[in-house]
C-alpha cells in the first residue's frame, strides 16, 4: 500500500483580476488561436477518439492551438468519425505502441472508460508528457494517489475533464461563501439522475452478467479493451458508454456526475479528505453497481472551517425539498447542489455548480451580493493549452483532481460494502473494516500492471 503524504490541493485563482484586464487577456488569447503557426501548436496524441474523446479533440481543435501527431482507439468503428474528419493523421489501436513510436509530443489526451485511465495516465505522464485526462481521474482510490504524487513529481501541467469547473457559478460560489452570505456551511446535498434521465435508464445497474458469447466485432480489439480488468468473454452489454455499470470498469453515477457535481463543493469549501463514508442502495451484486444509492461523508474541521456533512444521492434519489422553495416549485431532479449555512441556504442548479441562486427568493432579491473577482475561465481546454506553454494554470489539475476523486471513490467503495467506513488518509486505509481495503486497490492483469506497462 501506497502510504506517503497527500497531496494538497491547489490554491485558489487570484481574485484581483480586474475584469478589463481579464477581457483583454481573452481577447488576445483568442487573436492567438487565429495566427498560432504550426510551429507555436501544441503537439498532440490522443488515447481515444471516440465518444467523449471525440468530444475533446473537437474542443481542442477549435482553439486553433494544437496539432494533432496520432489518435489511438481500440474501436475502429467509434473512432471512424474521428478518422474521417483528421485522414492526416496516423492511428494506432494499441496505445503503448503510439507512445513508443511518437517520440516528438509535448502532450496526451487520455479519454477512455475508467479502467484505463490510470494506466494510460501513469504511462504518459512517466515519459514526462503533459496530460489531460477525464473524470474521473482514476478507478481506485489507491490510483488517484499515486496518479497525482506522479503528476506533482514530473512537473507538467494537467487538467482532469472536469468542464464545470470553467462555469461562472463556482466562482460566484465561492465568492458568496467567503463574503459570508450564509455563514459557515456545515451540511451539503448534492445529487444526479445518472444512471437514470427522466424516467428512463440510460445503462443498466443491477444486472447480472451476461452468459451468453456473442463474436467480437472485427473492428474491436477486445483484449486492448479490457486492459487490466480481468478477462471475461466479449458481450454488447459492456459497451459503449454501458461500461459504467460494471464494477470492473466503471463505478456508476457517482464516479460520471459525482465528480461534476461534487466538485464546486471542494472547491467552495476547500475540503480534502473524509473522516468516514457510508451508504445505502439498491441491489447489487458481484458484477454490476446498484441503480440507486445514497452516500453521507465526514469532513473534519479545516481552520476556522466547522465539519461539513456532505450527501450525495443518485439514479432518482432526492434530498429533503427545502421549506424556502416557492409553492409549486420541485428540486431540479436531474442535477443540484444546496449548500445549508448557520444563515440561509444556496441552491445550484445544473451540474457542476451552473447556476447558483439564494432560497427563498425574497433573500436573493433582497441580499446584496459580494463584487464578481475571480475572473471567468478562457475556456476548459484552453486553460491547459496555455498551461502546457507554461502560461498560467489549470482549475482542475491532479493536485486538486487527485483529492476529489479519492473521495468519491471511496463513496463507491462504502456502496460496495455497505458499511460505514473510518478513514485514515496518511495510510490509505480503511481501519474498521479490514475487508473494504480490497477496493481500495484492485488486481491488474498481467502485463497492465500500474505504472509498468510496456508494447
Amino acid at each position: 500500500m501506497h502510504t506517503s503524504k497527500p497531496i494538497t490541493r491547489r490554491s485558489f485563482l487570484a481574485t484581483t483580476t480586474t475584469a478589463s484586464a481579464t477581457a483583454f487577456a481573452m481577447a488576445r488569447a483568442e487573436g492567438a488561436a487565429k495566427k498560432a503557426a504550426p510551429s507555436e501548436r501544441l503537439n498532440v496524441v490522443t488515447i481515444g477518439a471516440g465518444g467523449q474523446a471525440r468530444a475533446n479533440i473537437l474542443e481542442l481543435n477549435r482553439t486553433g492551438l494544437v496539432n494533432f501527431l496520432a489518435f489511438s482507439d481500440v474501436d475502429d468503428q467509434r473512432a471512424a468519425t474521428t478518422y474521417r474528419q483528421f485522414p492526416d493523421v496516423p492511428t494506432f489501436k494499441d496505445f503503448r505502441r503510439m507512445l513508443d513510436q511518437i517520440k516528438d509530443c509535448d502532450a496526451v489526451l487520455v479519454a477512455t472508460p475508467d479502467h484505463m485511465h490510470a494506466p494510460a495516465t501513469l504511462a504518459t505522464l512517466q515519459l514526462g508528457k503533459h496530460v489531460y485526462c477525464e473524470k474521473p481521474l482514476t478507478h481506485t482510490v489507491h490510483e488517484a494517489r499515486v496518479v497525482a504524487e506522479t503528476a506533482a513529481k514530473q512537473g507538467v501541467a494537467t487538467q482532469m475533464g472536469n468542464q464545470g469547473t470553467a462555469f461562472d457559478g463556482p466562482r460566484r460560489l465561492i465568492e458568496w461563501l467567503q463574503a459570508g452570505v450564509i455563514g459557515p456551511v456545515r451540511e451539503v446535498h448534492a445529487w444526479s439522475d445518472r444512471p437514470t434521465h427522466e424516467g428512463k435508464i440510460l445503462w443498466p445497474q443491477g444486472v447480472e452478467r451476461p452468459t451468453d458469447t456473442p463474436p467480437v466485432p472485427e473492428e474491436l480489439d477486445w483484449d486492448l479493451w479490457l486492459g487490466p480488468a480481468p478477462e471475461r468473454p466479449y458481450h454488447s452489454d459492456y459497451l459503449p458508454f454501458k461500461w459504467r455499470g460494471w464494477w470492473d470498469f466503471g463505478s456508476g453515477g457517482l464516479g460520471d456526475m459525482g465528480i461534476h457535481n461534487i466538485a464546486p463543493i471542494f472547491d467552495a469549501l476547500q475540503l480534502d479528505a473524509p473522516t468516514s463514508v457510508t451508504a445505502s442502495s439498491t441491489l447489487f451484486n458481484a458484477d454490476s453497481l446498484p441503480l440507486a444509492s445514497t452516500v453521507h461523508y465526514q469532513f473534519p474541521q479545516r481552520g476556522e472551517r466547522p465539519p461539513v456533512e456532505l450527501h450525495w444521492y443518485d439514479g432518482g434519489m432526492l434530498p429533503e425539498r427545502p421549506d424556502e422553495l416557492e409553492a409549486g416549485e420541485e428540486l431540479d431532479r436531474e442535477d443540484g447542489i444546496i449548500f445549508i449555512g448557520d444563515k440561509g441556504k444556496i441552491l445550484v442548479e445544473g451540474w457542476g455548480g451552473k447556476t447558483p441562486r439564494l432560497i427563498p427568493k425574497s433573500k436573493m432579491e433582497s441580499t446584496t451580493l459580494p463584487t464578481e473577482s475571480i475572473p471567468p475561465s478562457i475556456g476548459h481546454h484552453r486553460e491547459w493549452i496555455e498551461a502546457c506553454k507554461g502560461n498560467g494554470t489549470t482549475r482542475s489539475p491532479f493536485s486538486f483532481a487527485g483529492p476529489l476523486t479519492e473521495s468519491v471513490l471511496l463513496g463507491v467503495v462504502a456502496v460496495r460494502t455497505q458499511r460505514t467506513l473510518e478513514w485514515d488518509t496518511k495510510t490509505l486505509k480503511v481501519t474498521n473494516v479490514p475487508e473494504a481495503n480490497t477496493f481500495i486497490t484492485k488486481q491488474y492483469r498481467k502485463g497492465w500492471e500500474l505504472g509498468k506497462l510496456g508494447s
